[in-house]
């Protein structure tokens, strides 16, 4: 019974070890323009001076009062790469 309840506990260490090692944190990045559009990507990407794009880390994101801020203007998600300028997505 012990050697059952021994290779029963390091098969479920060995299982959440690989769990750990496997999983990677999702990365999340925010942008604003000088605009005031502000997106979110999956990657951190180098935009062109034309975008004037500036970097913020997603915690930025959570911790803006977006239904009052009259700067800055949360745009939804929009498939491809890309940017907002004046409020029109545009695709790389």
């Amino acid at each position: 019974m012990k050697k059952l309840l021994v290779g029963a506990a390091t098969a479920a260490l060995l299982t959440l070890g690989v769990g750990a090692v496997t999983t990677t944190p999702a990365a999340a990045h925010v942008y604003c323009n000088r605009e005031g559009d502000c997106w979110h990507t999956d990657s951190r990407y180098s935009y062109g001076r034309d975008v004037h794009a500036e970097y913020h880390p997603d915690s930025w994101y959570w911790h803006r009062d977006w239904d009052h801020d009259h700067d800055r203007h949360w745009r939804g998600h929009h498939e491809g790469r890309g940017y907002w300028r004046n409020g029109v997505w545009i695709t790389f």
